[in-house]
């Protein structure tokens, strides 16, 4: 391994004795900074499922215009995860965590400018859409931490990188309860956070590095677009991260118009969700590498529905206890799920190495090329869940006076989830027909049930 200007010109997580001498410590640093950018990150992507609970009668919005304001939101975030994956090889992975989190600036002093009474409601959504640009940090972040670690640590890295990504949402829910609290108004919450932004820009400066390997691979993304995996985990994807964004940023606003809860009664509930959410995508991770994430997905999407179901009649019968605890037993599920899938993207492109006859390191670069480049795609796609979350509570609403339309739409797709994790990646004949030996025949390669 060589180094300069920040370039690592040799890198192979694979070697056990590079990793053990100096590999470990290398990743292990490289992940804790992007932890921090993207958790900062998740945060400003989601500062609008607070905002909008500071904006009281005041502001002359409606409740449609609230989901839809929170719809365009996440609908640039899921967008800009296409580019920001790319982003990684063009300009290296330490180069563009530098850029992206300076950027965040851009929808923090915006939205710090205009949040007040009487502005216009077309000026809340440019805003807010500058605020979508939070969202890609997390495809960057993910691309570039799959480059440092081995196969075998993907699951634990990937979650935990995730988690403490995705904690940003609860976080930033949790100040603002505390300016609830204190009768603070939105430009506090927004104030503490634009010198965040500079320190966690001049960390990842101080402390990141950039991966040779992955800056001269631009031709992968081509690759992966082209691989049908990529797309079906993309669907997988939607159900798990798209449900967590979607429900980030819909839970408050949910409980305001459903259950007549006031700002304050919403926020000291809307961040538990978010919260045990994040912290246990890492054991999903985990559990995915001891157990194989097909299986740990299956029976995740399973447990969905189930809390889904409870939510649906919890909704007609206005319990609000039963609600909320099955909402955040969803919460908790979506965590275990993110993490699950995003271990079964190296897996599944390992897997294909295997069947296509390759061995050691040359399996093992063909499984990073791919997955990494795979990890921007799945994550724009998947995060159009939240897009379509946060439209189907505005037309239920609109609809029903009530969320209850939409959960019935969420349960028929953790349905269609579930079977596509059976037939695609469970069940042996697919696994066969794709070329790869199931675990329960002698000398097995490594089988689409084990990813």
């Amino acid at each position: 391994m060589t180094a300069r200007g920040r370039w690592i010109q040799q890198w192979d997580p694979e070697d056990e004795t590079f990793w053990n001498r100096t590999g470990e410590r290398i990743a292990r640093r490289n992940l804790l900074f992007s932890v921090l950018s993207e958790h900062i990150g998740f945060s400003i992507w989601t500062m609008w499922s607070v905002l909008v609970l500071f904006m009281g009668p005041e502001y002359g919005l409606t409740p449609a215009d609230k989901f839809l304001l929170t719809s365009l939101v996440t609908l640039v975030g899921a967008v800009v995860r296409v580019p920001y994956t790319f982003a990684v090889a063009v300009f290296g992975g330490r180069n563009w965590t530098i850029i992206s989190a300076g950027l965040l600036l851009v929808p923090t002093v915006a939205a710090f400018a205009v949040m007040e009474p009487g502005t216009s409601f077309s000026t809340f959504l440019l805003v807010g859409l500058l605020a979508g640009i939070g969202g890609g940090n997390f495809a960057s972040s993910m691309t570039n931490i799959n480059a440092f670690f081995p196969l075998r640590k993907k699951g634990w890295a990937l979650g935990l990188n995730a988690g403490g990504g995705n904690i940003g949402v609860p976080v930033i829910q949790l100040v603002a309860l505390a300016i609830i609290g204190a009768s603070g108004g939105p430009r506090v919450l927004l104030g503490l956070y634009i010198p965040l932004i500079v320190v966690a820009a001049v960390l990842a400066a101080l402390y990141m590095d950039n991966l040779a390997s992955v800056k001269n691979d631009t031709g992968a993304a081509k690759d992966a677009a082209r691989d049908p995996h990529t797309w079906i985990m993309s669907f997988l994807y939607i159900g798990t991260f798209g449900s967590f964004i979607g429900y980030s940023f819909a839970f408050g606003q949910v409980l305001q118009n459903q259950f007549d809860r006031t700002p304050l009664e919403a926020a000291y509930v809307t961040f538990i969700g978010p919260l045990l959410g994040s912290l246990i995508r890492p054991l999903g991770g985990w559990l995915a590498d001891r157990y194989g994430g097909a299986r740990i997905t299956l029976w995740n999407f399973v447990g969905m529905g189930a809390a889904t179901a409870v939510l649906i009649a919890a909704s007609m019968a206005q319990s609000l206890a039963l609600f909320t605890v099955a909402f955040v037993g969803l919460f908790v599920l979506t965590g275990l799920g993110n993490g699950s899938t995003y271990k079964m993207i190296p897996g599944i492109f390992q897997a294909k190495a295997h069947a296509l006859g390759l061995e050691g390191e040359t399996a093992a670069a063909y499984g990073r090329r791919l997955s990494g480049a795979s990890m921007g795609l799945i994550g724009a796609v998947g995060a159009l869940g939240g897009v379509g979350i946060n439209l189907a509570f505005r037309q239920s609403f609109l609809s029903y006076g009530s969320g209850t339309g939409a959960f019935v739409a969420f349960l028929a797709c953790y349905a269609v989830c579930f079977a596509v994790t059976w037939a695609v990646y469970l069940r042996r004949p697919a696994a066969r027909s794709a070329g790869v030996t199931p675990a329960t025949e002698e000398k097995p390669q490594l089988s689409y049930a084990e990813v």
